[in-house]
């Protein structure tokens, strides 16, 4: 991992945990389809440097279509289709900020602008959605959360469903600004998600903390 996160996290690297979920990805990959790419697998912590990082947005676990996956959660690469919770996520941005709803599902401009667009679990079984969860991935991702909790300059957290709100417990929520709602799925976005305005709000406290705001559209 050659960003500013290695010499952060590299002691997880030689846990016992560590190694026994890299075997089993190994295994995994020999035996069956997984996303994202090899490549792609840290795309987050490559994409969005430590030093960098304002907001942090959580994911539960890739998407587990073709040609979703590429390391940044709720994104897809252009060309891919736009999936239902990131298509309810622009509904938002579009009533919270007015942004035209884009015509593609690539999130690397937030990525670069210090959005860290994180999955609790890094990997998933072609078509088989939480396939890779429980094996280790949500150990380092915690530590990933931690380390972001630990950044001198406050950070915006966003906390989307019950998954994500778990998380809370690794945030001091009275130096940091952390907003939850429920998931944009199509299953729970009616029930707080639509109207929570997370994008001016975490905008307006980057404003309030001196750091540059986000341009959000795409």
């Amino acid at each position: 991992m050659k960003t500013d996160w290695n010499p952060l996290l590299k002691e997880e690297f030689e846990k016992p945990y560590w190694k026994k979920l890299q075997q089993y990805i190994f295994e995994e990959r020999a035996r069956y389809k997984v996303f994202p790419p090899n490549d792609d697998v840290f795309a987050a912590l490559h994409m969005t440097s430590y030093q960098d990082v304002k907001i942090l947005i959580l994911g539960q676990d890739p998407y587990h279509g073709e040609g979703q996956a590429h390391g940044l959660c709720f994104s897809v690469k252009d060309g891919v289709s736009i999936p239902p919770s990131l298509r309810n996520i622009f509904k938002e941005i579009n009533t919270d900020i007015g942004i035209t709803v884009p015509n593609h599902g690539n999130l690397e401009s937030w990525a670069r602008q210090g959005v860290l667009l994180l999955n609790a679990t890094l990997t998933v079984r072609a078509h088989q959605a939480g396939s890779h969860q429980g094996k280790g991935w949500e150990t380092f991702t915690d530590q990933v959360i931690r380390k972001v909790n630990e950044k001198a300059e406050k950070v915006v957290f966003l906390l989307w469903g019950a998954f994500a709100r778990k998380k809370k417990v690794l945030i001091d929520i009275e130096r940091h600004h952390v907003l939850e709602s429920s998931h944009p799925s199509p299953f729970s976005a009616h029930r707080g998600f639509f109207g929570s305005k997370p994008f001016s709000t975490a905008n307006s406290f980057l404003k309030e903390s001196g750091r540059t705001p986000v341009n959000w559209e795409l």
